[in-house]
């Protein structure tokens, strides 16, 4: 497989907040950028408040050809919200990210949007190798903290390609010091579902 096949081993993060979060300046996603930019780990940052410009920058991860796609916002276990108070639920959500997940890692930074029916959706109409994030509420500077840790322990191994064993033992690692619920779901050709959520084990 080509690295145009497999993308490029960068992060693409987006980010979408409330209000109140912009008044006192928490920007989580722009945080963890610059974080990564510290490490010397190749990433960009965008930040959108409607439905169009969130479209608008999913084509803009089509066209970069990154492999790691990273999503900031409020969420629940039914989808997404936007600045300006949009909803995008779980099943329009898919829907825009159909033509951009293929053989690319979807890690979400929202809360307890990252459920069974969403890993469904997404993995039956994409080719995404996995999805990780939050499965219950979690408080900005825990997750800003948990995914700047999680990258710097990513890139540190092998950059060109990530595989998921790797990630299996990274989460393994972080369990203890980040007391919060992160489900990891990947592809599998072996279960009729077409994909499984991953059990870490003492």
């Amino acid at each position: 497989m080509s690295e145009n096949e497999k993308g490029i081993p960068k992060v693409f993060i987006l980010e979408s907040l409330d209000f109140e979060d912009e008044k006192n300046d928490c920007y989580e996603g722009e945080i963890i950028y610059k974080i990564l930019q510290m490490s010397s780990i190749d990433c960009e940052y965008y930040y959108f408040r409607t439905k169009q410009e969130f479209e608008f920058f999913i084509q803009k991860f089509k066209e970069s050809n990154f492999r790691y796609l990273h999503l900031s916002c409020h969420a629940s276990n039914e989808g997404i919200e936007t600045t300006l108070g949009e909803f995008i639920s779980i099943p329009e959500l898919s829907m825009m990210l159909e033509s951009v997940l293929d053989k690319r890692r979807l890690f979400l930074s929202a809360c307890s949007l990252t459920t069974d029916s969403l890993a469904n959706l997404i993995f039956n109409d994409t080719e995404c190798y996995s999805i990780m994030g939050a499965h219950e509420n979690i408080a900005m500077n825990d997750a800003a903290i948990f995914w700047a840790s999680f990258y710097h322990l990513l890139f540190n191994r092998e950059k060109s390609y990530i595989k998921h064993e790797e990630i299996k033992t990274i989460l393994y690692k972080l369990r203890q010091p980040f007391e919060i619920s992160i489900r990891y779901y990947r592809k599998s050709s072996s279960v009729k579902q077409g994909w499984k959520r991953v059990t870490l084990k003492d």
